[in-house]
């Protein structure tokens, strides 16, 4: 029995052989995946909460795959690895390490220079990251946290709320949450702020 994967508008659709990395071959449905790879997520915001990083230390392409493998790391084999296929969004896999790397000192000089306040710091580095699509699957809940994790142990501010709900799951907040992607990949990343906030 395969794993019959449903997407809604905005997930980014799984290759046949990363579906193959799935660990637990007794998924069958989505929702079971969302299940798993929740309580996996809820894990790894609780050993992000266990530690204080520096930004020389988050602003590492070490520290972006282990948070994701700490994330995704009990269901799929491809955790913390950069994609090897090129998908419906993101820049061409060949780039990925080179446009992360343009990423982290694009944040570096922000947070020094105080380029933009905090939020912005932590949300334009996100967006960023989510645009980059450094992951085969997992990108948008990984750079939610790593968002988190930046603008609480760097900027010294409180974590982000996303909107009080599931984005995963189809719903009023996840087409708001789009929407704001949208406008910030327009440059207009007020919205994106807005419901980081909300």
């Amino acid at each position: 029995m395969g794993l019959n994967m449903k997407y809604e508008p905005g997930q980014t659709p799984l290759e046949p052989e990363e579906i193959d990395e799935l660990k637990i071959k007794t998924i069958s449905t989505r929702e079971e995946l969302d299940a798993f790879e929740q309580a996996n997520i809820e894990e790894a915001v609780m050993w992000s909460l266990k530690r204080k990083y520096s930004k020389d230390k988050i602003l590492t392409e070490e520290f972006v795959k282990t948070l994701h493998r700490k994330m995704f790391g009990k269901v799929w084999k491809w955790a913390g690895n950069f994609r090897k296929t090129n998908k419906n969004i993101g820049v061409d896999k060949f780039f990925i390490e080179q446009e992360l790397r343009k990423l982290l000192d694009d944040c570096k000089y922000w947070i020094e220079h105080k380029t933009y306040p905090s939020d912005e710091i932590a949300i334009r580095c996100k967006h960023r990251m989510v645009k980059i699509h450094l992951f085969p699957n997992g990108n948008g809940r990984h750079s939610r946290l790593f968002a988190d994790v930046l603008v609480s142990h760097v900027l010294e501010r409180p974590v982000f709320t996303w909107g009080g709900k599931n984005l995963v799951r189809k719903g009023e907040a996840r087409a708001r949450y789009l929407i704001a992607l949208r406008q910030a990949d327009m440059e207009n990343i007020e919205p994106l702020l807005q419901f980081a906030r909300s």
